[in-house]
């Protein structure tokens, strides 16, 4: 089996949803005692929220990088970067080891297309719905048209992120903004919405939309499983 490496603590929460969907993935797939071989490093996250907050992009690559590094030493056989908006810095970190990097929009998109869908609502951090580091590889990689929401509501979305969801708070009162938010993207034509920030499914269920829903968390972690079974040199 191979060994996956998780770069996580960003946060903790959607780091803890990885490891369980990793585990139960590996364990439906090869039996009752199996589990899957994993190394995480996990980050404090509040290093990293401050340095996001700076705009300190180059500090930040330089950690990820160095914990990709560790993990790829430490046996790590593929990697996974249990965030969204830290796949700014994903080319930068693949062009520094050795080990497959297994893009989260990329297991998205593939998820999206399977699914005929060609008009995608993006909800995520501030950085993940403004920057063009998630969006244009979407666009350009798959040929997805996609959409994200107005200013007000990317403020609330990012708030809520940073304000509860990283600390594992969930209510009804911010599950309806996100219902909301949702609705008006459907309005102007998504067709399913990805939940581009690994907290947003401890909030967001599928009765919330109705359009699908591409949790990120989950299709990331069950495609790293698959890799995970493939055969691998290292055992």
């Amino acid at each position: 089996m191979n060994v996956i490496g998780l770069i996580g603590g960003m946060s903790w929460e959607s780091s803890a949803e990885y490891y369980r969907i990793l585990n139960q993935g590996v364990r439906d797939r090869k039996g009752p005692t199996v589990s899957a071989r994993c190394l995480l490093w996990s980050f404090d996250f509040s290093e990293i929220e401050a340095l996001q907050n700076q705009g300190d992009w180059d500090t930040l690559t330089f950690k990820m990088t160095q914990a990709a590094k560790a993990l790829e030493s430490g046996g790590a056989d593929v990697l996974l970067i249990c965030t969204n908006t830290m796949h700014r810095m994903a080319d930068d970190i693949q062009a520094a080891i050795g080990i497959p990097l297994l893009h989260i929009a990329d297991s998205t998109a593939e998820k999206i297309q399977e699914s005929g869908i060609t008009t995608i609502g993006l909800l995520g951090t501030a950085f993940t719905m403004e920057q063009t580091f998630y969006k244009n590889r979407l666009v350009e990689k798959y040929g997805l048209n996609v959409l994200t929401p107005d200013e007000n509501d990317r403020a609330e979305v990012h708030r809520i992120i940073y304000e509860e969801l990283v600390s594992g708070i969930t209510t009804e009162e911010s599950r309806k903004i996100y219902r909301d938010v949702i609705a008006r993207l459907i309005e102007r034509g998504a067709q399913g919405i990805i939940l581009g920030c690994t907290e947003i499914m401890l909030l967001v269920k599928i009765e919330d939309s109705t359009v699908p829903l591409f949790d990120t968390t989950t299709i990331h972690a069950q495609a790293a499983v698959k890799l995970a079974l493939e055969d691998s040199s290292r055992e």
